[in-house]
C-alpha cells in the first residue's frame, strides 16, 4: 500500500514501472473516501464504478506499455462544476440534482485522454456563490482541521479532499479567490492560472451565466504540493505523446525570478500579519531583491467595462520594476461557522485575491505554515499575465526553502483509511 499523501511524481514513476497497480490505488482512494466522506462531506457523487473501470483499463495500458503520462491510473476529483458526461453535475444546486449532461467539459476530457482516474465529482459552496462551502445543497463540507470552522469555497469540497488524501488532485474553479481562499484553510497548494490558460468550456454547459463571471471565473488546480500541482497544469496545457517522464519543470521560457514585490497595502488582521511576517523571513536566503509595491485592488471590481483595457496594461504598472509579487491569501484565519453564518456567503474574505482575477494574472497559493490558532494559512505568489511558469517556479523554491513537508490533519492517519 502506498501512502495516500504520496507526491505525483512517485506515483507516475512507480505505475509506469509496475510497481504500483492503478487498481489497487483506486480502491484504497475508494475506500478512503467511504470511511472519511460521511464525516467531512467532501464529495456529492462518489464514481467508483467509472473509476474501478478507467484504473483496470489503465493498468492494461500500461502493460501493454501505451503509457499516457503522469497522470495515467492516477484518481482525482473534479469539482461539480464541470459536465461530465453520463454523471450528474450539480454546483451544490438541489434543482440540478438530476442534471446529466452528455458530454464531458474539455477539462475533463483532457484527464481522460492523460488517463487520470475519476473518482467524482467534488462538493461546493451552491452555484459557486460564496466563500465558505457551508451553503450547499448537498450539506456543508467540514474543515478537516478543526468541524467548528469553515472549510473555504467555493471549492471547499476539492481542498479537503486533497487535504485528507481522498484523491491526489482536483480540477476547480476560482473566481474571486474560490480555490486559493479553500487551498489556504485546508493547507494544501493552488495554481489559479493566467485568464485563458485553462478551457472553461462545459462548466454547466448551457447554463445562464452573468458576463462577468465569464470574464472573472478561472479554472484552477489543487493539490498538496506545487510539484503536484505544476504536474496536473502541465499535462492540461500540453499536447504529449505518452512517451515523456514528467519532468523537472524549470521557468518554462520565462525569465527567473529575481526580484519580487512585498504587497504593502494588502488587507489583513494583526494575527495574519504576524503570521506573514514569520512566512515571508526565508525569502532573505533565496537570494532575491525585494522591494515594496502597492496593488490597485480598488481598480478590481465587478464592472468589466474596462477589464480588457486593465488587463493590457497591468504587466507594465505592477511588474515593471519586479518580476512577481507575494502577499497573504487570507486576511484572517478561517471564521467559525457561527461567525460565518452571521457575516454571510463571503466570510471568508477575497480582499487579497480578486484582483487576481479581475487582471487575468497567475497566482499559486502556497501552505506557509501554522497560525497561533493551530490553523493553515496560505501565502500567494502573483506574476504578470502569461507567466504560469514563472509563478509556479518561484512557489516551488520557496517551498523547498522553508523545507516544506506535507502534514495531514490530525485524525487522518497516514496509511490506512
Amino acid at each position: 500500500m502506498t501512502s495516500p499523501f504520496a507526491p505525483l511524481s512517485e506515483l507516475a514513476r512507480d505505475i509506469r514501472e509496475r510497481r504500483l497497480s492503478p487498481v489497487a490505488l483506486a480502491e484504497q482512494c475508494l475506500a478512503r473516501i467511504e470511511a472519511l466522506n460521511p464525516r467531512l462531506n467532501a464529495f456529492i457523487t462518489v464514481t467508483g464504478k467509472l473509476a474501478r473501470e478507467q484504473a483496470t483499463q489503465a493498468e492494461r495500458e500500461i502493460a501493454a506499455r501505451q503509457w499516457r503520462g503522469p497522470l495515467h491510473g492516477v484518481p482525482v476529483a473534479v469539482k461539480d462544476f464541470y459536465d461530465t458526461a453520463g454523471i450528474r453535475t450539480t454546483a451544490g444546486f438541489r434543482q440540478f440534482e438530476q442534471r446529466v449532461p452528455n458530454t464531458d467539459a474539455e477539462l475533463v476530457a483532457k484527464l481522460r485522454e492523460a488517463g487520470a482516474v475519476l473518482l467524482g465529482k467534488t462538493n461546493m459552496h451552491r452555484l459557486g456563490m460564496g466563500t465558505t462551502s457551508l451553503e450547499s445543497d448537498f450539506g456543508p463540507v467540514v474543515n478537516p482541521w478543526t468541524a467548528n470552522h469553515v472549510a473555504g469555497g467555493s471549492s471547499g469540497g476539492s481542498a479537503v479532499a486533497v487535504a485528507v488524501g481522498m484523491c491526489f488532485a482536483t480540477v476547480d474553479t476560482d473566481a474571486i479567490g474560490s480555490g486559493r481562499l479553500p487551498a489556504a484553510i485546508c493547507g494544501v497548494s493552488c495554481h489559479k492560472p493566467t485568464f485563458g490558460a485553462l478551457s472553461p468550456v462545459g462548466i454547466l454547459a448551457g447554463e445562464k451565466t452573468e458576463p462577468a463571471i465569464l470574464k472573472l471565473g478561472h479554472p484552477c488546480v489543487t493539490a498538496r504540493s506545487v510539484d503536484d500541482v505544476w504536474v496536473v497544469f502541465d499535462v492540461l496545457t500540453t499536447a504529449r505523446d505518452g512517451g515523456g517522464d514528467s519532468r523537472e519543470h524549470e521557468a518554462g521560457g520565462h525569465a527567473p525570478v529575481r526580484r519580487i514585490g512585498l504587497v504593502t497595502n494588502f488587507n489583513a488582521n494583526d494575527e495574519m500579519r504576524a503570521a506573514l511576517e514569520g512566512a515571508l523571513a526565508p525569502l532573505a536566503g533565496m537570494l532575491l531583491e525585494t522591494r515594496e509595491v502597492s496593488v490597485p485592488f480598488d481598480s478590481a471590481t465587478f464592472d468589466i467595462s474596462r477589464i480588457d483595457a486593465d488587463r493590457a496594461s497591468i504587466n507594465a504598472s505592477l511588474f515593471g520594476d519586479v518580476d512577481a509579487i507575494v502577499l497573504p491569501t487570507l486576511t484572517a484565519p478561517a471564521p467559525t461557522i457561527d461567525e460565518a453564518r452571521t457575516r454571510g456567503d463571503l466570510a471568508v474574505a477575497p480582499d487579497n485575491t480578486f484582483f487576481c482575477n479581475y487582471y487575468g494574472l497567475p497566482a499559486t497559493n502556497v501552505p506557509a505554515g501554522m497560525d497561533s490558532t493551530g490553523m493553515p494559512f496560505g501565502v500567494q505568489f502573483v506574476g504578470p499575465r502569461g507567466a504560469d511558469d514563472r509563478v509556479l517556479a518561484l512557489a516551488r523554491s520557496y517551498q523547498q526553502a522553508i523545507g516544506w513537508r506535507y502534514v495531514p490533519p490530525p485524525g487522518v492517519d497516514v496509511h490506512r483509511s
